[in-house]
């Protein structure tokens, strides 16, 4: 017998949700929209309605409904714990966007409801699903470039409108969490767990009420060294590149490339510098596969709840090293 879809709503209607995430949603054959939520009768009618499913003006009127198995949650971060939470006590499913939640205590906790109720709780990062790093993974694996010595990673945006939610406090705004959270989980990615914080900045542009960049001195238990840098003030870049004895690995366009991007991989070694030409993938339908099958499993499995608590660890751990200096 064939399994029904997986039955998805959506609370809120923020950007990402629209330009990204719910066209996944809506082209995956294993889900079923259902719902969009927005406090305004008006954007939810906006927002639902290319999609041909219900427009609700309550979060909470969701969270009852029968023909709701799972919830996207893409909120401001300041709110994803209260709605993680309740979807998760209702015995939703949920997807939230990243990060999961502010601090590394709040997400252990919202990660040991979803096990015990044996529910699928996944942090929406979508670039660890495009297979090019899996590539570079191979490569390093491989010893293509020796013995790993250095990463380093970029990811920075043009500045943002003076109303964005990055720029409120209360809204868990701020260059850290939204932009910073790519290059921290880029190391965790390719450098592997117990990384230790021994450097980091975080600096406030004029006037405002958070941090507009950063940089992080990351190292492993061998002293691998990751320098991770961002900004949301900044000429656009998404960027990482491996540094071994024997050569290098660079990637660019690496954390957000649209679906229709063809992928290069930049390697140079002993036998000179040459480029691997990928083909295109939808790294948002990946996650949006990825979450459908935790569901149906019943949860998303050990190694990622542990590499989520991992990732806001780090997190919590640039705060506290950049309040020192």
């Amino acid at each position: 017998m064939t399994e029904r879809p997986l039955r998805v709503a959506v609370l809120g209607t923020a950007d990402i949700a629209r330009r990204r995430v719910l066209p996944a949603l809506s082209a995956d054959p294993d889900v079923e929209l259902t719902a969009v939520a927005s406090r305004s009768g008006e954007r939810a009618r906006e927002v639902a309605g290319p999609y041909g499913c219900a427009a609700v003006t309550s979060y909470e009127a969701v969270l009852d409904r029968p023909d709701v198995d799972a919830v996207y949650v893409p909120l401001p971060v300041s709110l994803h714990a209260e709605w993680a939470r309740r979807a998760l006590a209702a015995g939703k499913h949920v997807l939230a966007e990243k990060p999961l939640t502010a601090h590394a205590h709040t997400t252990a906790e919202l990660l040991g409801l979803a096990r015990a109720a044996g529910l699928a709780l996944m942090e929406n990062v979508m670039f660890v699903h495009h297979p090019q790093h899996a590539v570079v993974r191979e490569l390093v694996a491989a010893g293509t470039i020796g013995e790993l010595r250095a990463f380093s990673a970029v990811f920075a945006v043009p500045p943002l409108p003076a109303g964005n939610i990055r720029h409120r406090p209360e809204l868990g705004g701020g260059a850290l969490l939204d932009i910073g959270y790519y290059p921290v989980r880029a190391a965790l990615h390719f450098l592997g767990s117990g990384l230790d914080v021994v450097g980091a900045a975080l600096e406030h542009s004029a006037g405002s009420a958070v941090e507009t960049s950063g940089a992080v001195l990351v190292r492993t238990p061998k002293g691998v060294l990751g320098q991770l840098a961002f900004g949301m003030e900044h000429a656009y870049r998404s960027a990482y590149e491996l540094w071994g004895s024997e050569g290098r690995i660079r990637v660019e366009s690496a954390f957000t490339p649209p679906a229709g991007h063809s992928p290069t991989v930049w390697v140079t070694d002993g036998a000179g510098s040459r480029e691997l030409s990928l083909a295109p993938h939808d790294q948002v339908a990946a996650t949006v596969r990825a979450f459908v099958e935790a569901a149906r499993s019943g949860g998303v499995g050990d190694a990622a709840a542990a590499e989520c608590l991992e990732q806001a660890t780090l997190l919590d751990a640039v705060r506290t090293r950049a309040a020192r200096q």
